[in-house]
């Protein structure tokens, strides 16, 4: 894996059209994500959370402002480079798993292979990229499960083949969006559990959205959002 990376933005604003009107939802943000660093954002449903991850992992455009890596900005590069980071420099792992109903675990994360070398490519390659899929979905405890489609999953098992698929393209950056959100307790702990050593081993630069304390004060740093805006930094209770 290439080295891990520092994400940055600074200056960052976004607004939602709504009716006649603009609803503000990131109000001139300044944020930083060390090399290897956890860090958990919490804040009231509303406050701009969901809008900060998805625009920094290129998901969303600010209206103003800039994202980087590497003090290299990454937010006004042309679609095709921004598509080749989202498939391979980011992984992204969402609240409701986005994975595909009618391809197994073991398909839906070699999906993003499929998408990053074409047909023809990764049919040159399939033996090899299938074992390594079938090796992250084995690390997540899942090796029993490669044939199963979602429906004939847990909600824990989809979450860990969505970890899996988000890994499958070696990412350097991480990016989690409630990952625990749609869990029982002790099954969110497990998946917090699995991303944590999944961190320390692979020096993953992650940065998680959550709304449970617990959950955020296992985390490197906790950014908490008020209004769009970053009212405190604080360090996690480890």
């Amino acid at each position: 894996m290439d080295q891990v990376s520092h994400l940055s933005a600074r200056g960052l604003w976004k607004a939602y059209r709504k009716g006649r009107g603009t609803v503000p939802v990131l109000q001139g943000i300044d944020v930083d994500v060390e090399p290897g660093e956890m860090v958990a954002v919490v804040g009231a449903s509303g406050s701009g959370k969901s809008t900060l991850l998805h625009v920094l992992g290129l998901l969303d455009a600010p209206d103003e402002g800039s994202v980087a890596i590497e003090s290299q900005r990454i937010d006004n590069l042309p679609e095709r480079r921004r598509d080749e980071l989202r498939n391979g420099t980011f992984g992204f792992i969402f609240q409701f798993y986005h994975l595909l109903p009618e391809l197994t675990a073991l398909e839906n994360v070699l999906m993003p292979h499929y998408i990053r070398h074409g047909p023809l490519a990764y049919l040159v390659r399939r033996g090899a990229l299938r074992r390594q899929a079938t090796e992250l979905l084995e690390r997540v405890g899942l090796g029993h499960r490669l044939s199963h489609r979602p429906s004939e999953l847990s909600g824990g098992e989809m979450q860990r083949t969505a970890i899996a698929r988000a890994l499958s393209g070696e990412p350097r950056i991480l990016l989690a969006d409630e990952p625990t959100g749609n869990l029982d307790a002790a099954t969110g702990q497990g998946i917090l559990e699995l991303l944590r050593d999944l961190n320390r081993e692979r020096g993953l630069t992650m940065m998680m959205v959550t709304h449970d304390a617990q959950i955020a004060q296992q985390a490197d740093r906790i950014v908490r959002l008020v209004e769009g805006r970053i009212e405190e930094w604080h360090p996690a209770l480890m």
